[in-house]
């Protein structure tokens, strides 16, 4: 292989990664596929591109194509004997598995990118493999108790035993996360713990956590974070029959979702405050709600909308 075939490729290639960084993924990934085209002799060149294109195809929503090509990064990065890098190719992995439902195979990518970040003393990426393996055992939890329809709190002693472990990751990689001072990873691991907690039942210990959740997410002005916080602070209050709190936390999810443009986001607000100002026996409030959900409903045209609340 010419020194000019590997100029070329790592050419191609950061142009694909500038791409995907801009958000151009789609384009990102025929200059990756150009770059594997034209050939490198350099392993690790080669390792990124995988990497990169299996990230890419992940957003992309084809995890057929990003499972296969973070296989090829993992494969290479054990050929080289590059343990970090199979450490983040195991991780990659682990998340695409997860999203196509096969768990079991998930944890064990996952449980092999925080053993390899541990011996190598990686904390960062001891946090992020704590984090997915979070994720992962949440994701089961969810996908079995789906199929039962039961509210929260009423799983199965299978699917809360699920959840419990997801509380356990989520809480080690927080520890961690206040270790190394990292804010905004500290915000992601308390919305998951109020998630899991309002799923097992444990409406209170939810609250204490999105409010927590809500605090990081205003320091950083993430909008959308702050919106999902005031939403899920909603659905909790209602469990514990606090309805006055529940209807000012979808008002403000009303508000941001206004601002954000999410018209959806709005009409599942407008209906949430529909039942809300019910369960307050304010029924005029309520009939209002509904009628602004029904009428973005309408506006959207989607029947999803207008027929699941």
């Amino acid at each position: 292989m010419s020194e000019g075939d590997n100029d070329t490729c790592l050419e191609l290639a950061l142009e694909g990664e500038k791409l995907c960084k801009s958000g151009k993924c789609r384009d990102g990934v025929a200059f990756f596929e150009a770059a594997l085209q034209s050939g490198t002799d350099d392993f690790r060149t080669l390792s990124a591109i995988y990497s990169q294109l299996g990230n890419a195809y992940f957003y992309l929503g084809d995890y057929v194509r990003a499972m296969q090509y973070h296989k090829h990064d993992l494969t290479l990065a054990r050929t080289m004997g590059d343990r970090l890098g199979e450490a983040k190719a195991s991780g990659n992995l682990g998340n695409t598995l997860k999203v196509i439902g096969k768990f079991e195979e998930a944890v064990i990518c996952c449980r092999r990118h925080l053993e390899i970040c541990r011996e190598h003393k990686d904390r960062v990426g001891e946090g992020r493999a704590l984090y997915n393996l979070g994720n992962v055992y949440h994701a089961k939890g969810k996908h079995m108790g789906r199929l039962g329809h039961q509210d929260p709190g009423e799983f199965p002693e299978e699917v809360k035993s699920l959840f419990e472990k997801a509380v356990e990751y989520y809480e080690e990689n927080m520890v961690l996360m206040v270790e190394i001072q990292d804010r905004a990873a500290q915000g992601r691991a308390c919305g998951n713990l109020g998630n899991v907690h309002y799923l097992l039942g444990d409406f209170a210990r939810a609250i204490h956590y999105h409010q927590e959740r809500l605090k990081i997410a205003r320091e950083f002005e993430d909008r959308s974070a702050e919106r999902r916080a005031h939403s899920n602070l909603g659905n909790a209050n209602i469990f514990l029959g606090e309805f006055e709190k529940a209807a000012e936390h979808y008002k403000q999810t009303l508000l941001l979702a206004q601002e954000l443009g999410d018209r959806a986001v709005e009409a599942q607000a407008c209906y949430s405050l529909g039942n809300t100002y019910t369960l307050l026996k304010e029924y005029p409030t309520a009939i209002e709600y509904h009628l602004r959900h029904l009428k973005i409903a309408q506006e959207l045209f989607d029947k999803v909308i207008c027929s699941i609340y």
